[in-house]
């Protein structure tokens, strides 16, 4: 898996869990809407770390608490290397 696709997954599990809605996501953080739905559809192919701070802040968790997930497992994450 990508990482943003994994990154997208985590976030929509975590508004899942405490039931927040993408677009409350994107208010808190301060992001468009339509840059919101970009990132939690995949359509950057590597994720701005930048925005990635800023929605892990606004879910109100720390970094290692995000990427402390199965999903980020450095074994099946598909890192491009040039």
């Amino acid at each position: 898996m990508k990482l943003n696709k994994a990154f997208a997954l985590r976030v929509r599990e975590i508004l899942k869990e405490k039931k927040l809605t993408q677009y409350k996501l994107a208010q808190e953080t301060g992001l468009y809407h339509s840059t919101m739905t970009d990132i939690l559809n995949c359509k950057y192919q590597t994720p701005n770390f930048k925005n990635m701070a800023l929605i892990i802040r606004a879910l109100e968790m720390s970094m290692s608490e995000f990427f402390d997930s199965e999903l980020f497992d450095f074994n099946l994450l598909e890192i491009e290397e040039k």
